[in-house]
Formats: C-alpha cells, structure tokens, sequence
C-alpha cells in the first residue's frame, strides 16, 4: 500500500478515535462524579443519528446540528433526574442494570419508530467534495468533522479547567464529601455533566449520520470501543480520555492501512489488554471517590 493510501487509513481511524472521544468523555465525567455506569450512552448517540433525519428535512443539517444535541441534552437531564438520580448512593451495580435496560428500551422504541432497516443520508451538498493538498485527497465533509469536533472537546476543556463551574466538578470528582462539607450541592452539577455528556452523545450521533447507515442497533456498536476508550485513558482523566481516543483510533488505521482491517477491532482489544496489565488505573487514572 502506498503512503498516501496508508495516510488516508490512519486519518479514518483518528476520525474513529474523535468520535469515540465524543462518546467516551460523557461516559467518564458521568462516572466520575455520579458513579453512574451508562450502558444507554450509546442509545442517545442513535437518538441524536435519528433526530437528524427527522429535523434536516424541515431546517438543513445545520439546524440538526444545533438542535438534535440540544434535544438529546434536555432527554439527558431528565433521565438523570428521574432515574440516575435515584442511584447514586447505590452500588454501581445496579445503575449498570438500570441503563441496559434503559438502552434496550430505547433501542427498540427507535425500531418501533423508525423500523428495523438502516436509513441513509447524504452528506449536505455544501459539505461535499474532496480537499486536496498535492497528491493527497481527503473528504473535506470529514475534515469539516474533525474541526467541529475538536472545538467541542477544546470547549469543554475550557469549560472544565477555566470557570467556577468546572472548579467545582472537577473537586466533586475528586473529594466529593469536602465539596459537601463546603455547602455546596453536587446534584445540580451532576444534573448539567449529564446534559454535557449525553448532548456530546447526540452530536456524535449527528455528525456521523451522513458517514454510517443509521439503524436502531448504532448505538451498541459504538458503546464498547467507547468503553475502551474509557480505559485505556483512566477514569478522572480528561486528557487521558483524549489520548487514549487518538492511540484507538491511530492503531485501528494502522492496522487497516497495513491490510490488516480485519483485526483492526481486537488490536484495540488488545491495546486494553496490555494497558491493564501494565497500568490498572489506566494511562492517566487518578484515585477517585463517588459522589455521595
């Protein structure tokens, strides 16, 4: 394979490791300061995929992409409220049963929906054609995703590290009962990481729907690898959650560029493997306490 076929290969799999880290960072702040488990991440990855078919044809996919994770975000909130809520003093255990069912339900009211067979759609037409930069060509909707996606994560990064909001979520994750101690309440912040985490979802979800046919079953498909993710970059670890994306991701196009697209999903496996062996805590994990 020529390097220009092998650069193409290792930029699809770095898109991958993006969208897994879309995925993977809700998964980890929602753990972090909930203890919460979320086996339905994935669910709301498929809603967002399908609320972008539902809403582009009324206001274009830019109005999907402002809505659908808008709307995923408040479905967020209230599951949170009305069901995550009730388990956090629980053994994680048992949120974990609550979201397999809760993702299960949600897969089949979306099959229910919208029917069993994948769906497709197109890439907008403003969004289509090819960058080119010599004798490198590159979808330019693809690198539209990949920008789109690296501001979320440098604005979440910002909103994190920069504001008393995320002062106070990230001293949630680490020492929740001093947070406590101070007087101040970790529910309605968990209520705001779970509207982050789960519209961060549903971005995901529509910014793939033009890629990868759309069906019910999406979001069990993603939900592994961004587990994976979770990891390999360590629970409490912002940037170990994006480092671990990137190394998913670089390996799986590796592998797929060298000729070796079938075992590109167990080398990513693997890649866990030796990481908890070596690391148990994973590449950047720190020691966590659960919001009580």
């Amino acid at each position: 394979m020529s390097g220009i076929l092998l650069a193409q290969q290792i930029l699809n799999g770095l898109l991958d490791g993006v969208y897994y880290l879309l995925i993977a960072l809700g998964l980890s702040l929602i753990f972090s300061l909930g203890g919460i488990v979320n086996l339905a991440h994935g669910a709301f990855f498929a809603i967002g995929a399908y609320l972008t078919l539902v809403i582009s044809p009324y206001l274009g996919f830019g109005g999907a992409l402002v809505l659908s994770p808008v709307a995923v975000a408040l479905l967020g909130v209230v599951i949170e409220r009305l069901l995550f809520r009730r388990f956090y003093r629980s053994d994680p255990i048992l949120s974990l049963l609550l979201t397999f069912g809760l993702a299960m339900v949600a897969e089949q009211a979306l099959r229910m929906i919208f029917g069993a067979p994948p769906l497709s759609y197109s890439i907008p037409q403003e969004l289509r054609g090819q960058v080119v930069v010599g004798t490198f060509i590159y979808s330019f909707y693809r690198v539209v995703l990949l920008g789109i996606a690296t501001a979320c994560v440098a604005g979440l990064w910002v909103l994190l590290r920069m504001t008393a909001f995320g002062r106070v979520v990230r001293a949630g994750v680490q020492n929740p009962d001093m947070v406590g101690a101070l007087g101040i309440s970790l529910q309605p912040y968990m209520s705001a990481v779970a509207a982050l985490g789960i519209g961060l979802a549903g971005l995901a979800g529509v910014l793939l729907a033009p890629i990868y046919a759309v069906h019910p079953a999406m979001g069990n498909e993603i939900i592994t690898p961004a587990f994976v993710v979770v990891v390999i970059g360590g629970l409490g670890s912002f940037w170990g959650v994006v480092v671990a994306a990137l190394l998913v991701g670089l390996v799986k196009g590796v592998m797929v560029g060298i000729g070796y697209s079938a075992a590109s999903t167990a080398a990513i496996y693997l890649l866990m493997l030796l990481v908890l062996v070596f690391r148990p805590r994973g590449l950047f994990g720190e020691r966590i306490t659960r919001f009580e």
